[in-house]
């Protein structure tokens, strides 16, 4: 993951944590409303003129062998461009609200940025992106996570075919995409104190890679900086 969503999208880079199957329809796919205020400046050596926003408005659901939990809206920025004629990015923020874990007695799950992105796509996958997942309830430690800061979740996305690449605008450029991970392993959970057995338990963790599914559907939107 070293050249996040960067794909899509990628280029996770469109897009590419995220060409197109046919022709662009802006009226079958509505665009949601896109926030550009958390797009970092382009470096200071960066090429003029090759530098754009990326804004990921995504919808997705995290499968642990027969737990599935609707991740709800994820929101991802970051900024690509060339310095000295190659590619390279700045990670804006990813934003994502408490998604409630289905008969969790009121626990809910938050993902963090992990603090490394790749968002240049090739022909192995769309892009890669570390994460953490804080779970969130009255009686657990605010430290309760999934994966940590230090030690966070790596997760490398795969164009989806359920989801297949559209343009909804050409201007503003806009493209929809899915993007699906189903090697990311989950460890036990950390930093639940005497509850990390019951979170574990709740969650079915940990959960090696091959029993796991990270879906997203996302629509990107590119702003020229």
């Amino acid at each position: 993951m070293r050249r996040l969503l960067a794909a899509a999208a990628a280029a996770l880079s469109a897009a590419a944590l995220v060409t197109l199957p046919g022709s662009a329809s802006a009226a079958s796919s509505p665009a949601p409303e896109f926030d550009f205020s958390a797009c970092p400046a382009p470096p200071a050596d960066a090429d003029p003129g090759t530098w754009r926003c990326e804004a990921f408005v995504s919808q997705g659901v995290l499968t642990l062998g027969d737990r599935t939990i609707p991740l709800g809206e994820l929101r991802l920025t970051f900024s690509e461009g060339k310095v000295d004629g190659k590619f390279a990015q700045v990670f804006g923020e990813l934003r994502h609200a408490p998604a409630r874990i289905p008969n969790g007695f009121g626990a809910s799950l938050q993902l963090k940025y992990g603090n490394y992105s790749d968002f240049l796509s090739n022909d192995e996958r769309r892009g890669e992106l570390d994460l953490y997942a804080v779970l969130r309830h009255p009686l657990l430690p605010k430290e309760c996570s999934i994966g940590t800061l230090d030690a966070p979740l790596h997760s490398v996305v795969k164009d989806d075919p359920a989801v297949p690449m559209e343009v909804i605008s050409q201007n503003p450029k806009t493209v929809k995409f899915g993007v699906v991970d189903t090697r990311l392993a989950l460890p036990r959970a950390t930093g639940c104190g005497p509850l990390s057995p019951v979170a574990d338990h709740l969650l079915g963790l940990p959960s090696a890679s091959g029993a796991n599914t990270f879906k997203l559907a996302t629509y990107v939107r590119f702003k020229p900086l």
